[in-house]
């Protein structure tokens, strides 16, 4: 069992940066593969990046590519989503995912999530 608490939310200026940080706990946080997601209102969730469980590859969605980081420090249990260069079109509440993927994108294939925080990007 993995239980995830994402922080680092907030608001922004469209060109701003934020670090989201998503927490987890259990020992086996090291062995799954992590994911952003995200939700506008009145969209579905998408995916953002996702990462390896050890760390080795990375995956973005095409909207983020450039802008976008995902890192892990499996020491402190922790997956980070670094944003540059923000858009208002970034405004969503932010998920963290765990789980054993085979594609990283595939929202249904992660097992955990957490409760999101929101991002605001103001124009």
């Amino acid at each position: 069992q993995v239980q995830l608490v994402e922080s680092g939310g907030g608001l922004v200026q469209a060109g701003g940066s934020l670090r989201l940080s998503c927490a987890a706990s259990g020992r086996t946080f090291s062995s799954y593969a992590m994911g952003w997601f995200r939700q506008a209102p009145g969209k579905e969730r998408e995916f953002v990046a996702a990462i390896s469980w050890s760390g080795g590859s990375a995956y973005y969605a095409d909207s983020v590519k450039g802008r976008f980081t995902i890192s892990r420090d499996n020491a402190k249990n922790t997956v980070y989503l670094q944003m540059n260069s923000l858009k208002p079109e970034d405004t969503a509440v932010y998920y963290c995912a765990a789980g054993g993927v085979v594609t990283p994108s595939n929202i249904y294939e992660y097992d955990y999530w957490g409760q999101g925080t929101q991002v605001t990007v103001s124009s």
